[in-house]
């Protein structure tokens, strides 16, 4: 357990008073961030695609877990204590003939059972399954949870944000150590892998993601994989990376110069530090995420156009990437607790880009850094 008892208490005591509201009886949860956001459970095991994971949340009470049998010692673990199990997998019936039954249980007939159908959500469970299921349910409906995980998970409590900000301080390490494993003549593969490296030795639990690149003069991407490419002379090597610590999340990367950067690069790379420091002087309670998408990308595209990367930063947390996203048609307000990142790019020429992300949070009167935000001066290695 990484929090006491009484912070999933109180997000179960959130979401039940939000299930009122919209009718709901009761919640159907059935991915990895779902599951552990009310009960704790942090495991590596769901890297298994094989066996089903189901946890209801009754209109009242505590959460009640549906699990393979695999699961049942570490999730008496957590604060959860109704825990069902089945021996998984099971070809005939995979936990979804216990699983009708505890919804049954709890739902009256006709009651409704809110189920995530929305951005960045799915279902944990066959499609197959998914239609037995709702057979077996008697008249009870599955429908829309009504985004209820989705929008109290956007809100963090301090604990959850103290977790995030131990995340980020991991990657901010490793980063000032880029340049022991970094030089000319290094291929970017290597790179990647002495990274990885350095932010386990840094305190990370794991490191599930890790993009870059590295080119004269900017970059293509920054979703690649990494080449057996050396680095040479004039190239911007660009690291972006998401340890996990305590099952939370940092998201954010550095870009380095090898040898003296060009006039193009240094410019670019100020430009960069510039717009998030206008998204960051434009994060305050009250204001949208379409405004912090405009205060940026005033400054890397002044002439209005928007980046073809879809979006200039997102919401942070249990995951990599959350909502809501940095665009100019969200229009969700921002609120004390929001833990967000701050990702604009701006174009090289050639087809070569350079971005730059810095991690926050929302105070009650601005935005707080959580990443150590960087200089204006490219770093050179």
């Amino acid at each position: 357990m990484i929090f006491p008892v009484s912070e999933f208490q109180a997000r179960c005591d959130r979401a039940q008073a939000a299930m009122a509201e919209a009718g709901l009886e009761a919640l159907l949860l059935t991915t990895e961030v779902e599951v552990r956001y009310y009960t704790g459970f942090l495991t590596r095991f769901w890297e298994s695609p094989t066996r089903p994971w189901f946890v209801v949340l009754p209109a009242s009470g505590v959460p009640i877990a549906v699990i393979p049998s695999i699961g049942a010692h570490l999730m008496g673990q957590t604060w959860v204590s109704d825990i069902r199990t089945w021996s998984s997998p099971d070809y005939e019936d995979d936990g979804v003939g216990l699983l009708a039954e505890t919804l049954r249980e709890v739902v009256s007939a006709n009651g409704w059972i809110g189920l995530a159908d929305h951005i960045e959500s799915h279902v944990g469970m066959p499609r197959e399954s998914l239609r037995v299921l709702e057979q077996a349910l008697d008249g009870r409906a599955l429908v829309s949870d009504n985004t209820i995980t989705w929008r109290l998970r956007m809100v963090k409590s301090e604990a959850e944000i103290a977790k995030v900000a131990a995340a980020v301080a991991v990657a901010d390490r490793a980063f000032d150590r880029v340049g022991e494993i970094a030089r000319e003549g290094i291929a970017l593969s290597e790179v990647f892998r002495r990274f990885q490296m350095l932010c386990l030795e840094e305190g990370a639990d794991w490191v599930p993601y890790l993009a870059g690149a590295a080119g004269q003069g900017g970059y293509g991407d920054v979703i690649s994989p990494a080449t057996d490419t050396p680095l040479c002379k004039g190239d911007v090597l660009m690291l972006d990376t998401g340890v996990i610590r305590d099952g939370y999340f940092s998201d954010f990367d550095r870009n380095f110069s090898v040898g003296a950067p060009s006039d193009a690069v240094a410019s670019g790379h100020s430009k960069l530090i510039d717009a998030v420091e206008a998204g960051f002087a434009a994060a305050k309670p009250g204001a949208t995420f379409a405004e912090l998408f405009h205060a940026m990308n005033d400054v890397v595209n002044p002439g209005g156009a928007v980046s073809e990367a879809g979006r200039l930063g997102h919401g942070l947390g249990m995951q990599l990437t959350e909502g809501p996203s940095i665009i100019p048609a969200d229009h969700t307000v921002l609120e004390p607790g929001m833990v967000l990142t701050l990702e604009p790019g701006v174009d090289m020429g050639g087809g070569k880009i350079m971005v730059h992300e810095e991690d926050i949070v929302i105070g009650a009167s601005g935005a707080e850094w959580l990443s150590r935000r960087d200089s204006r001066e490219i770093r050179v290695i």
